[in-house]
């Protein structure tokens, strides 16, 4: 599904010489600025060490404690330093954890330098930087390097946080359906699938002729069919589409969720062409696009590495994502081209709901109405963030980008969902992907969101990444 706002623990450093006043405001202050930006919020408590901060290493074993206790509830700590903080502690609360961490340091104010108020926690939090470098603990700091919560560089700290530990969740143990063989013209979406397994991503196979066994059992009056039919109405324009074809997409959009919900699949990719227009006489675009509504990734052409990068980003953004093809040029123009595909596209990345039709370009192979199912229209304007994936030498590599969409005009005769996107350096970016192997895809996610993106997937997942 959709990801939703990171929960997050939340960590006080404590040093001897500094007044424990400061620790008791900034418990407050902290939790209620985080949860005032909509996160839940767990906190050791109070009374389980000195003013409810870690100092020693017996207090730091504590906090261990917690999060090993909670561990199922938390995304990420905001690691809050009051004053100075003492790196012993923290080191033995943090070593054997493997979340995100977000480093915060209070500011002192000019004011209130005495012995009795200063922090210092501008240089404590160097010292807490450099301890967690020296241990391998994986953090996150983010400038101004000291930060009041209360202020609006904390809110837009706190929200790219929020974002890298959303993406580490989105791929952490996730389970990819794939929806019958890799089509043999297809060798760019190959995938080594050990490499997934080794980062917590399972590949879960389906022979696509299961999958026209278990549509083909599906009754017209069972409630699942009743259901998927009302969505599918409310989502397209279906005036043009033939009814068998319609009845045959219920089908499929049924077999899909249950196998989805039965294996709990995070994401798919599907082999969309051509036994699906050849046997059932239909593409099953429309569909993807609702999983994608939905939040569950759904990639075309088998194309596994997609599916998982649509899954990061759309746990970057919150939103939907989208698999298009890195498609024409858009005039003479470099730092524009036109993105596309059949119809895969979530509506709510359209300008309005698209309308179900026959495969323009697959028509030609299998013959006119034997392909209905792609959903037409345009991509709406939006700035977004790209990604795609591809394993090389038992590595995960992507390539991460981010553009606009423009609400520049397409030919009226341009077939599929398509939107022209503005990326500066386009031209060398596609001579970066196209030299290091890159496929033809690219996923799409509205918003700019590069920055935690690269982060989760460098710092805290072990990824390669290169900006495109």
């Amino acid at each position: 599904m959709k990801s939703s706002a990171s929960r997050f623990a939340l960590y006080f450093g404590n040093r001897a010489l500094f007044p424990g006043s400061l620790q008791a405001a900034a418990r407050k202050e902290m939790f209620e600025a985080v949860r005032a930006r909509g996160h839940e919020v767990l906190v050791m408590e109070e009374s389980a060490t000195r003013f409810g901060a870690v100092e020693t290493r017996e207090e730091g074993a504590k906090f261990a404690a917690f999060l090993a206790r909670n561990k199922e509830k938390i995304d990420g700590v905001v690691l809050c330093l009051p004053n100075f903080g003492d790196e012993n502690g923290a080191v033995e609360a943090f070593r054997d954890t493997n979340l995100p961490i977000f480093v915060q340091a209070y500011p002192d104010e000019l004011g209130r330098m005495s012995p009795e108020l200063r922090r210092d926690a501008f240089c404590g939090k160097l010292s807490i930087m450099d301890v967690f470098h020296q241990w391998g603990i994986k953090f996150t700091s983010l400038a101004p390097h000291v930060v009041s919560p209360s202020s609006e560089a904390f809110a837009r700290n706190l929200d790219h946080f929020d974002r890298v530990c959303r993406v580490v969740k989105g791929l952490k143990n996730l389970r990819v359906g794939a929806i019958g063989a890799r089509t043999t013209a297809f060798k760019t979406v190959r995938i080594d699938e050990l490499a997934l397994q080794r980062q917590g991503i399972n590949v879960e196979t389906y022979d696509l002729s299961s999958v026209i066994a278990r549509l083909k059992s599906i009754r017209s009056s069972s409630g699942a069919y009743r259901d998927k039919a009302l969505r599918l109405r409310e989502y397209s324009d279906w005036s043009g589409a033939p009814d068998e074809a319609f009845d045959t997409l219920v089908r499929l959009g049924v077999a899909l969720d249950e196998l989805v919900e039965r294996d709990q699949l995070d994401c798919l990719a599907v082999r969309c062409w051509i036994e699906m227009q050849e046997t059932l006489h239909v593409s099953p675009c429309v569909l993807m696009g609702e999983l994608n509504e939905r939040g569950i990734a759904s990639s075309c052409e088998l194309d596994i590495g997609n599916a998982v990068a649509m899954r990061a980003l759309g746990a970057a953004s919150g939103a939907s994502a989208a698999c298009l093809d890195w498609n024409n040029n858009y005039g003479d123009d470099p730092e524009k081209c036109i993105l596309f595909h059949c119809g895969p596209v979530p509506s709510d990345l359209m300008k309005a709901k698209g309308r179900i039709c026959d495969h323009a370009i697959l028509a030609n192979i299998v013959g006119k109405g034997c392909s209905f199912g792609c959903d037409v229209g345009r991509i709406a304007p939006t700035a977004f963030s790209f990604a795609s994936l591809m394993t090389e030498n038992g590595a995960l590599r992507y390539y991460l980008g981010e553009g606009e969409f423009t609400d520049d005009p397409i030919p009226s005769d341009f077939f599929g969902t398509g939107g022209v996107a503005r990326i500066p350096s386009l031209q060398e970016g596609l001579l970066r992907i196209g030299q290091a192997g890159f496929r033809h895809h690219v996923s799409v996610t509205p918003g700019n969101f590069l920055a935690p993106l690269e982060e989760a997937l460098t710092k805290y997942l072990g990824c390669e990444a290169m900006r495109f």
